[in-house]
């Protein structure tokens, strides 16, 4: 078995998405965390990005799997930013 794990996949394209999971031979556990709301890159869009592009078109294959956590664990300063920006 292998593992790969993606941290802060938002910043990423469709295409790039594609690249990575297309790359994923048998037996090969994909990890992809993000948050769609914290982009940052300026033609990607809490719609648009490859995490979110990802969730949509796989959500019903049954060797997928999506959890959305919906509580912050940095701070209160943190999640204020991030509802308020």
């Amino acid at each position: 078995e292998q593992y790969i794990i993606i941290d802060e996949a938002q910043n990423l394209t469709p295409h790039e998405m594609k690249t990575i999971i297309t790359r994923a031979g048998e037996g090969t556990k994909i990890v992809i965390t993000g948050d769609p709301y914290q982009i940052d890159i300026p033609y990607l869009d809490s719609e648009s990005n490859g995490l979110s592009i990802a969730v949509e078109k796989l959500k019903a294959e049954k060797i997928v799997g999506h959890v959305t956590l919906t509580k912050g664990e940095r701070s209160v300063l943190a999640d204020l930013a991030a509802k308020f920006f």
